[in-house]
């Protein structure tokens, strides 16, 4: 009889763990989203979205990109692990950006201003600032731990200030 009720719990455990297999979680993450600009995910009601507000763009030259990625030591910058980019015409100043997330959950922002649109990163031209505008210097160009980025976002629009820093 002990033998019959270990399996029995065996194969319940089993079907258990093949059923949460089977159903999709929200912490799931699809990456690589190029989408286009749209505030209207930002309006009262909306979300989960980021309300990016960029300061200090330095000219109307070339585009401004900005990414989203989940806030965890694994996805941080690493290529091919954001989540959605959208690019856009820069406009020197200030400008804001809406950038929805698939979920309440920890994220972290990149911004890149590309002066000359080439594609590239021109550090001598280029700027670029993120989430929580942690510093950055000569030793640590780039790339802050994640810890330093990485904010909170609930159901709802969550708003968040990037100052761009040039060489």
């Amino acid at each position: 009889m002990k033998q019959v009720t270990t399996i029995a719990w065996t194969l319940a455990a089993l079907g258990a763990g093949v059923m949460a297999l089977a159903v999709p979680t929200a912490a799931q993450v699809v990456y690589r989203q190029k989408i286009s600009h749209d505030m209207s995910k930002c309006a009262p009601g909306g979300g989960p979205a980021v309300r990016v507000t960029v300061n200090g763009v330095k000219s109307s030259d070339g585009k401004l990109r900005v990414q989203s990625y989940r806030g965890t030591s694994s996805d941080w910058l690493e290529k091919g692990k954001w989540i959605n980019r959208i690019e856009l015409p820069a406009r020197a100043g200030t400008m804001t950006v809406c950038v929805p997330v698939p979920s309440a959950g920890t994220y972290g922002i990149a911004v890149r201003h590309d002066t000359n649109a080439n594609g590239k990163t021109d550090l001598s031209r280029d700027g670029g600032g993120m989430s929580n505008n942690p510093s950055i210097n000569i030793l640590n160009l780039g790339k802050p731990n994640y810890k330093k980025t990485a904010f909170s976002v609930g159901d709802g629009v969550k708003s968040i200030a990037i100052t761009m820093k040039y060489m």
